[in-house]
């Protein structure tokens, strides 16, 4: 992937108040180091303690997503994430002097316009991504819930919400590129039920609520006594229903504002997956506590990726150079030329191609009953491929030849046998000089490292002779 890490161009801040906690805060958003993620800080606490988005410090999903380390807690964090992702940031970092972002309107509206404010800077580190490519589901059982994200060049998002009321039935929404976050989804606002937001005042749950930043579907009768407390929860001189049974003082933003806040929520909470995301999200009747356990079975997957440190490389795309190609630059003729496609080239990289047949030569002599690509001819391969990398950077490449000086560190993982795709790629690890090159090689088979190599060799050039 080629594109670059963003962050916050300088600091903004906005001040509210929490939904859940009913306090006063202010909340200042601050660029953040590549490679940070987003990182939450208490500096209302001694230390300033930080606590990073990540889906493994999430402690409960009531009414909200609330992160815990080491005791101290960041409470109803999806908004602001959702913002974040939202507006295409990478890194930030979030100062609060309470334990929750201020609700403000109940959206990532307002969120989304500070960022916006504050500006966006591109940093030097390249973006990574989870990229899907099989299917995976999360589904529980107990309520009919169910996640599932399947392969797509970009991060898209459905909901289908269905709240088994007459007032609020089944709602759909989605987000087909994150680019519309802000016109089609940062406005929607959080909503609850009647019969919800009055045990949640009988248990002293939601102090900070008015009827501005939370639509309320009345799905029960409005009776005199629940009017009552209504009034006094949220200063008000008098409570009503409008005709789409929603309390009055608000009016919705969209038909379908609950399932566009469902969206939103999803999109905050996977936030704590801790990588961008490429792959198509399919929600059905969402909540907090499914996005998170869906969230992190796709950090457990990211990790997976990384740690077989597998690139996407798209196959199908013209080579830098075929096998003609290939030739005018190096010396090697077949039968010992092993590279058929160069797929990408830079000044720091190269990945290439070995496709594995079984009319290879070596394979006659090799275990012919059970034919293996010889380790030897891996790294053959993989430093045919590093030649490519060094002679390309040269003027008269036909005039040089590189020798290989050293060879560390070499692991084979799994067999290569007749049918294999071999991809190969190999970076540079300091900058090449006198001659010198030092780089580190890896060799995919699948979604699978097969061969692994430091290499280090020195470009000459070549005696001609007479």
């Amino acid at each position: 992937m080629s594109d670059k890490q963003k962050t916050l161009s300088e600091e903004i801040s906005l001040s509210g108040i929490g939904l859940h906690t009913g306090k006063e805060v202010k909340l200042t958003i601050k660029p953040g180091k590549e490679n940070s993620g987003f990182i939450f800080v208490r500096t209302d606490l001694e230390g300033h303690p930080h606590i990073e988005a990540d889906v493994n410090y999430v402690t409960t999903t009531e009414r909200g997503t609330t992160l815990e380390k080491l005791g101290v807690r960041i409470h109803t964090c999806e908004h602001l994430l959702a913002a974040l992702v939202g507006c295409d940031i990478d890194n930030a970092i979030l100062e609060m002097n309470s334990a929750e972002p201020p609700i403000l309107d109940g959206s990532s509206k307002f969120f989304v316009e500070a960022i916006e404010k504050a500006g966006i800077q591109e940093q030097s580190a390249v973006r990574e991504y989870l990229v899907i490519k099989e299917v995976l589901s999360y589904v529980d059982a107990a309520t009919g819930s169910e996640l599932t994200i399947i392969p797509s060049d970009n991060y898209e998002v459905t909901t289908m919400v269905d709240f088994g009321t007459k007032v609020l039935g089944t709602q759909n929404a989605t987000l087909k590129d994150i680019a519309d976050f802000k016109n089609e989804i940062s406005s929607a606002r959080t909503f609850s039920f009647l019969h919800e937001l009055e045990m949640l005042l009988d248990a002293g749950l939601i102090k900070g609520g008015d009827i501005s930043n939370a639509i309320v579907y009345v799905d029960k009768e409005l009776t005199p006594e629940t009017a009552e407390k209504l009034k006094k929860a949220f200063g008000k001189d008098d409570i009503s229903i409008r005709p789409n049974g929603i309390l009055d003082n608000l009016t919705l933003n969209y038909p379908n504002e609950a399932a566009r806040h469902k969206l939103l929520d999803v999109i905050g909470d996977l936030a704590l997956v801790g990588v961008k995301i490429k792959g198509k999200v399919i929600a059905n009747k969402p909540g907090h506590f499914v996005n998170t356990q869906f969230a992190k079975k796709l950090n457990r997957q990211w990790k997976l990726q990384r740690r077989k440190n597998v690139p996407d490389f798209d196959l199908s795309k013209e080579p830098v150079f075929d096998i003609n190609g290939i030739m005018r630059l190096l010396p090697h003729r077949p039968p010992f030329l092993l590279i058929d496609k160069i797929l990408e080239l830079s000044d720091s990289h190269v990945v290439g191609l070995k496709n594995v047949s079984m009319n290879e030569p070596f394979f006659v002599g090799h275990f012919p009953l059970e034919p293996v690509m010889p380790g030897v001819l891996q790294i053959e391969a993989m430093a045919q491929a590093a030649g490519i990398l060094v002679l390309a950077s040269v003027p008269d490449p036909e005039n040089y030849s590189t020798y290989f000086i050293k060879i560390d560190k070499v692991k084979f993982k799994k067999k290569v046998v007749p049918g294999d795709t071999l991809l190969f790629k190999i970076d540079l690890l300091e900058p090449i000089r006198r001659g010198i090159v030092h780089m580190q090689g890896y060799g995919y088979v699948r979604d699978s490292v097969v061969v692994e190599a430091e290499l280090m060799a020195q470009v000459a050039k070549r005696k001609v002779t007479e």
